[in-house]
């Protein structure tokens, strides 16, 4: 017996469905994206200039670098929501289909 047959007999005798947990995970993974969005958008989008600086010039190029340097937590926040998303992406229009393959 190959490992690759091993691995389906352990996995087909777990008393939990593999499908409902995925579904259920990628409800609640949707869920946080979307609270996630809103926290984010909440705390502002990150290189957004603040205050009046106007449409040029050096006053414009200090508030721009200032504006991206002191909003590292937006900038991190807005990160992990691109990250997961591609993430679950990448999960479900990759991996499932080749674990489906390969197990069913």
């Amino acid at each position: 017996m190959s490992t690759l047959d091993r691995l389906r007999t352990r996995i087909g005798e777990l008393p939990i469905s593999i499908p409902a947990v995925l579904e259920l995970a990628s409800v609640c993974i949707c869920i946080g994206l979307f609270v996630g969005t809103f926290v984010a958008l909440a705390s502002g989008i990150p290189g957004a200039e603040s205050g009046a600086a106007g449409a040029g010039g050096a006053a414009d190029a200090a508030g721009a670098g200032d504006t991206i340097g002191g909003s590292g937590g937006a900038e991190l926040l807005w990160l992990g929501i691109i990250a997961v998303g591609a993430a679950f992406v990448v999960f479900w229009t990759a991996l499932v289909p080749v674990v489906e393959r390969v197990y069913y």
